[in-house]
């Protein structure tokens, strides 16, 4: 697995916070953030695309008994 750098800025102040909290692996707990935030962004996005395609495969917006019906009245 290839790895890139990605730089971020933050508040002085937060940093500080973060220096205070010696227990914690701020890379790993980033890294994991930033993983979970680009795997639900991308779930949103496939749900989006595969809603909208699901939409476009309705021919109309009648149920399948009204379909049936027309149908059935046309004969």
């Amino acid at each position: 697995m290839s790895t890139n750098v990605y730089s971020i800025r933050i508040d002085d102040r937060v940093r500080r916070m973060m220096d205070e909290m010696n227990d914690v692996n701020w890379q790993v707990e980033i890294r994991q953030s930033v993983e979970r935030m680009v795997r639900e962004k991308k779930k949103q996005k496939l749900l989006a695309e595969a809603k909208e395609l699901w939409e476009d495969q309705i021919p109309n917006k009648i149920g399948a008994a009204e379909m049936i019906r027309e149908d059935r009245d046309a004969r």
